[in-house]
């Protein structure tokens, strides 16, 4: 054993040795239970960043852990590695995206090799090879012939200048990112996944996950898929056209009609009689229709309102109300009252109808509308059974609760509830309306105009139209390259040997589509993927499928909470309708952890972020920086906490914190600087620490395993030796540290075992800090040691390095090795994590804190017995508890048994 700790030899020693022998690879056993851990895929952007060490981390401590409880653990990765910054390093480089992104995989592959995480990479996948592409167009064929992919026009952003498609992130700001022109709405041929078809299933699966889901997750779902039950109602307009689309000969081409109403969707239908006005999306189609006989200036405000509206706004971004009256005018069903028909910017065609009706004394945003442009406010509801009517000026904000009907008509007086359900009966029996449940949720685009993506398995056929390909035919592969001029139609269209084909059916000359499919296609179902990677003829065999999921644990960004996993709980639900699984939900339990972010400087007198090095800083006993100038003229610097970024001079390589540090402290720092779930910052002042606590750990192991090798009662085994001291009387007979020692074992072990069951990877590394210290406290010399002190040392170390081992693996196999001689490593040797023994674990005394109202003010050594009555009285006697209570009336007293005392007193 050498006498100091080498970080990058024993990794290395172990990377070598757990791919040799294959360790982490895994297959079927039914003899043991399964546990499937996953983190989200990679993009293969090129490097690891601090946000992907944590997630890895996280996900490969909950493996070890697992495997160390005699689980049969999948823990696989693969790359997500179809999507747009592959492309775009061809049009700015000149480089091949297959070869960009095989150059960046083998990158990031070496860098988790170099964090040693314990992947079967056995099961490597990655979107971009053809054998797994292949069954994204499987899927597609297969929801083609159920309905659930359709084509259609749909709205996109296009830039005229470079005539093609940008993405809402291409078009921020409502400009073209490459070339700064003004972007445009277009509408174009589009392919959908019609989601839509499972759009209530999605909601009432919800109560099988949400004891594993976070709440915000979930309630970020419900609130995409927007349900809401509610009344249609169609509002007459006179002399009007509305614009609509129709097929003649099989294409599609918009003509005007004549029509009779505007259809609005309502879910309070009980308001209809403060209903001011109807307001449309600058989108709907009675203003196409009707937009040459408007006004001048109506039509120049509608273009100016389309023209807003076609800026993108950051997420949650307030926009302010803004619109115009069209002139025409509509007649409300209930009380045939004429009603002006407006434009609003905050009406969205593609929510409900593109069509509302203004409410403003129950509707927080008709309100504002109406308040700016001074339209009449009725109030129709009323918590109070009023019959008086109020004008507008008395109405100082929207009440949108239930209440009493007033200013109804026949109406009035009923309670909200049963005037949505009598109105809504009344329109359907006069045939102007019906009941009705609509959802925000709109069916998936898929169709993307780029080269890096799955070709859409599609053929356009002169003779027989859109066509299929056969399942045989697949995969459909992308050509070695194409034309990336950033311009124009996707580079497929310019690869003649691509598209020019032969129908499937008829074998005529035919095209095939030359879009390709989203890339949050591919990571919808590949878990799936990798319980079966190599299978040729299918996504996976569902007996192999069945055996591995659902997914115990998934690990990823909250960022993902609407997108990829409301699109992967909708595959899920669509492989189970045609056959390959007999489940509803993919994913079990879902950690959403936080960001790693990196302290920023930035120089008020430079006008820009500076290095650290560039600082001085001044921190208080926590770390946190209290003041902070600049070295070259001591001016003072803004200290913030942000995303990590180069620009901003606080990103981290991992590749150089791993060769300085080495990937156990590495790992240790990401997993115990803050809860999994909250932001971490980062600081190598932090990292520091995690390397002293292993070289102590390392350096007491040095000190005592040639007497630990010797000892006959002292072997590293996760069975205690006969005759061991283990019950309460055996301790109390013995030696008084190794009493202590055994004691302040089995505590750590009970406290980690219950935090790695709820998911807590930060406390667990601050309990073996102090098990460590616990042995370092130890007073017995090694060569003075008696067999109880042995074995208590020996039980402590063995304990330590197996609760130690999800956090520093590496460490902990070549600790294992030394103390029991045993090359094989610690999963082959058949280690176990650690089972506390509740007698050795009972405290002597319990330190129980005393609270006057909720403050700290005292603390008392009891014992574990005590009574309630016992334990009250002895807080209230306390001399520092009396200091804040004499005098002073004692309104209750909370007792929490064994761990709080709260007396609440009046002040």
């Amino acid at each position: 054993m050498d006498e100091k700790y080498f970080a990058q030899k024993i990794e290395q020693k172990w990377q070598k040795r757990w791919a040799e022998n294959k360790i982490f690879e895994t297959e079927i056993d039914r003899s043991r239970e399964k546990f499937y851990a996953l983190e989200m895929l990679p993009y293969p952007s090129g490097r690891l960043h601090m946000g992907h060490v944590r997630n890895y981390s996280i996900g490969d401590a909950l493996a070890w852990y697992k495997r160390l409880q005699n689980f049969n653990v999948l823990h696989p990765i693969g790359w997500d590695s179809f999507g747009q910054p592959a492309e775009q390093a061809a049009i700015k480089k000149g480089v091949n995206p297959r070869d960009w992104t095989e150059d960046n995989i083998r990158q990031m592959r070496e860098q988790l090799q170099k964090l040693g995480i314990s992947y079967d990479w056995s099961r490597e996948i990655a979107a971009h090879r053809p054998e797994y592409y292949k069954f994204d167009q499987w899927f597609f064929l297969k929801m083609f012939e159920r309905g659930l992919a359709y084509q259609k026009d749909s709205t996109v952003n296009w830039c005229p200048k470079c005539e093609t498609t940008l993405s809402n992130e291409q078009a921020s700001g409502g400009t073209c990112w490459r070339c700064g022109t003004q972007v445009e709405k277009q509408i174009r041929k589009q392919w959908f996944l019609k989601i839509t078809a499972y759009a209530e299933e999605l909601l009432a699966g919800m109560p099988e996950i949400e004891a594993g889901w976070a709440e915000r997750v979930l309630t970020m779902q419900k609130n995409w898929i927007g349900k809401s039950v509610g009344a249609f109602v169609e509002f007459k307009v006179q002399g009007s056209r509305f614009k609509v689309q129709s097929e003649d000969a099989g294409n599609q081409q918009s003509v005007i009609t004549n029509s009779e109403s505007i259809r609005v969707f309502t879910t309070r239908i009980d308001t209809i009689y403060g209903a001011n006005a109807v307001v449309v999306a600058v989108e709907h189609p009675i203003v196409e229709g009707n937009f040459d006989q408007l006004a001048g200036d109506i039509k120049a405000k509608i273009e100016q309102i389309k023209a807003a509206k076609a800026k993108p706004t950051g997420y949650g971004e307030e926009v302010e109300k803004d619109g115009v009256d069209t002139g025409l005018r509509a007649t409300n069903p209930f009380n045939n009252e004429e009603l002006p028909v407006w434009v609003g910017n905050y009406v969205m065609m593609e929510y409900g109808t593109g069509a509302v009706m203004s409410v403003p004394a129950h509707d927080e945003r008709d309100f504002e509308f109406a308040k700016k442009f001074d339209l009449p406010i009725k109030e129709v509801v009323s918590s109070l059974k009023s019959q008086v009517s109020s004008l507008k000026s008395e109405i100082e904000a929207a009440f949108m609760e239930y209440g009493d009907l007033i200013n109804s008509g026949e109406w009035s007086g009923k309670t909200s509830d049963d005037a949505k359900r009598e109105m809504a009966k009344f329109a359907e029996e006069h045939q102007f309306g019906e009941s009705a449940t609509t959802y925000r949720l709109r069916d998936w685009g898929i169709s993307r105009q780029r080269f890096w993506g799955a070709p859409i398995p599609i053929v356009y056929c002169e003779k027989c139209g859109i066509v299929p390909e056969k399942y045989e035919n697949l995969p459909i592969e992308l050509p070695e390259s194409a034309p990336f001029t950033g311009v124009g139609e996707s580079p497929l269209a310019k690869v003649p040997e691509f598209y020019n084909t032969k129908c499937p059916d008829c074998g005529e000359s035919a095209r095939r589509e030359t879009d390709t499919m989203d890339t949050f296609v591919d990571s919808t179902w590949y878990y799936f993927r990798y319980t079966d990677p190599h299978n040729q003829d299918l996504p996976f065999n569902p007996e192999t499928a069945a055996y591995w999921m659902p997914v115990d644990q998934y690990i990823g960004g909250v960022d993902h909470a609407v997108m990829h996993l409301l699109y992967t709980r909708f595959w899920t639900k669509m492989m189970r309708d045609i056959g390959l699984i007999n489940f509803d939900e993919p994913v079990k339990n879902l950690l959403t952890q936080g960001m790693v972010v990196g302290e920023s400087f930035y120089s008020k007198s430079l006008e820009s972020y500076v290095p650290p090095d560039d600082v001085e800083t001044v921190r208080d006993e926590k770390g946190k920086i209290v003041g902070a100038n600049l070295k070259m003229d001591n001016s003072p610097v803004k200290v913030a906490v942000e995303k990590m970024s180069k620009s901003k001079y606080n990103g981290v390589d991992p590749d150089d914190m791993i060769s300085i540090y080495g990937a156990d402290a590495v790992r240790i720092f990401a997993l115990f600087a803050a809860p999994a779930e909250n932001e971490l910052v980062w600081q190598e002042t932090g990292i520091d620490g995690a390397v002293r606590f292993l070289q102590r750990v390392y350096r007491f192991v040095y000190r005592w395993h040639k007497v630990l090798q010797n000892s006959r009662n002292a072997r590293i085994v996760s069975a205690e030796p006969e005759n061991s001291p283990t019950t309460s009387a055996d301790l109390n007979a013995g030696n008084g540290d190794a009493r202590k020692l055994r004691q302040k074992t089995h505590q750590t072990i009970r406290r980690i075992t219950e935090n790695f069951e709820t998911y807590q990877f930060n406390t667990p590394v601050a309990a073996l800090m102090e098990l460590s210290n616990a042995l370092g406290d130890f007073k017995v010399e090694p060569s003075a040691a008696s067999e109880t002190d042995l074995f208590a040392v020996g039980e402590a170390l063995e304990s330590l390095i197996l609760m130690l081992t999800p956090y520093a693996p590496h460490f902990s196999e070549e600790l294992w090795e030394i103390l029991t001689k045993n090359s094989e490593g610690i999963l082959k040797s058949g280690a176990k994590f650690p089972v506390a023994n509740e007698n050795l674990a009972k405290s002597d005394e319990l330190e129980i804190p005393i609270q006057i109202n909720g403050k700290l003010r005292a603390r008392v050594s009891v014992s574990p017995e005590i009574s309630q009555a016992d334990l009250q009285a002895q807080a209230l006697t306390n001399a520092k508890v009396l200091e804040y209570t004499e005098g002073k009336q004692i309104i209750k007293i909370i007792i929490v048994p064994k761990r709080l005392v709260n007396i609440v007193v009046k002040e």
